[in-house]
């Protein structure tokens, strides 16, 4: 896939640093590296720097839109449409085009003029993260970006298959705030439900389910999952309190739920007389849930992580040796790779133009010229 980049600085994760990846090619640029940031997306992609403030900018993109099967753009609803690379434009010139607009509130709607940005639009969701009586918190990835973008990617597939069968494309409206309210789940359910509202923030803790969190241990910390009567009967025998399990007042979930405040305690009195390499021997091969909670560096070093091919070295055009997650999905009959690191701003300009629309050199050199492209 060839992907289209307008502007001069483009995306603002390029800038968004430190830490960066500093340059070691010695061409002088606006920024010392490339991002963390920017280099957490981006991979397996080809950048072709354009202007569109000119006909000849226009052109380009109407030219590489016949010729593409998806376009996804970030614009504010209707600004596109001066440049005449709006949809109703756009789907005249490939009516099989997937056109993919991703916005913070959406086409339509009260708030659909407003810009939006991951922790701004995380609707209901930073209302519940963080600990119970404490103020809230954002999650520590932006996770409402994450997810649009995986709702977008499952839509563009699905409007794909679809083409199979009609040859026309569509017009795919995916927002910041929907997929937020999607992403609520069982506790946008439950308050639908009972019209209750919700029970509130409960740190690493489950609303319904006890206990299932996070604990302390003699030096970091553990989580656990007693989540039905089989597994919390498996965590007090490896706690040592097998008398749990007939305890009066902890015989079901429910009950286990009402008396939240006393079963954490137990158990996590229980957790803080070992360390957390100790417990994870105890519970290795009891078929209950459990994990330490590691930090990054533990996480990226993994030996499980490592072992899933998850960290993936490749070579970077001006920055050397770089290290980057790979993707989390497996094949049968594919391995997928990085095959090249996030592209510099306009690295592949003159191999998208010369490939994709047949340009000469002539004329893509007069182009970079009259900063039609970059």
């Amino acid at each position: 896939m060839t992907r289209v980049l307008a502007g001069v600085t483009v995306d603002d994760t390029r800038s968004w640093g430190p830490p960066e990846l500093p340059y070691t090619d010695g061409v002088e640029r606006s920024f010392p590296g490339e991002s963390a940031y920017y280099l957490s997306v981006d991979r397996n992609n080809k950048s072709l720097g354009l202007s569109f403030n000119n006909p000849n900018g226009i052109s380009i993109i109407h030219g590489l839109v016949q010729k593409c099967d998806v376009l996804v753009e970030n614009y504010l609803p209707g600004s596109l449409a001066k440049y005449q690379l709006d949809y109703a434009t756009i789907s005249k010139l490939n009516p099989s085009l997937v056109y993919a607009s991703v916005t913070g509130y959406g086409q339509a709607g009260p708030y659909s003029d407003r810009a939006g940005y991951d922790v701004i639009v995380e609707m209901g969701l930073i209302h519940i993260t963080g600990e119970r009586d404490r103020p809230p918190v954002k999650v520590g990835v932006a996770i409402t970006d994450i997810s649009t973008g995986m709702y977008t990617a499952i839509g563009v597939l699905a409007a794909l298959y679809s083409r199979k069968e009609t040859g026309l494309g569509q017009w795919i409206d995916a927002s910041l705030s929907d997929c937020q309210v999607a992403g609520l789940a069982n506790i946008a359910s439950s308050c639908l439900l009972t019209g209750n509202k919700d029970s509130g923030r409960w740190g690493t803790a489950h609303a319904a389910v006890v206990p299932y969190r996070a604990y302390k241990t003699k030096d970091t910390n553990i989580a656990v999952g007693g989540c039905n009567d089989k597994l919390y009967g498996i965590l007090s025998n490896k706690l040592g309190e097998s008398e749990w399990r007939t305890d009066p007042r902890l015989v079901t979930n429910a009950l286990r739920v009402k008396h939240r405040e006393i079963l954490d305690a137990m158990v996590e009195a229980e957790l803080q007389l070992r360390t957390t390499q100790e417990w994870l021997q105890i519970f290795e091969g009891s078929g209950m849930p459990y994990a330490a909670v590691n930090d990054i560096q533990g996480t990226i070093n993994h030996e499980h992580v490592l072992a899933r091919g998850m960290i993936e070295e490749v070579d970077h055009p001006a920055c050397g040796k770089v290290k980057l997650v790979n993707h989390p999905v497996k094949y049968s009959h594919i391995e997928p790779k990085i095959r090249s690191a996030p592209p510099l701003l306009g690295e592949h300009t003159s191999e998208v133009l010369q490939q994709l629309l047949g340009y000469d050199e002539v004329k893509t050199n007069s182009l970079k010229n009259d900063q039609t492209v970059a």
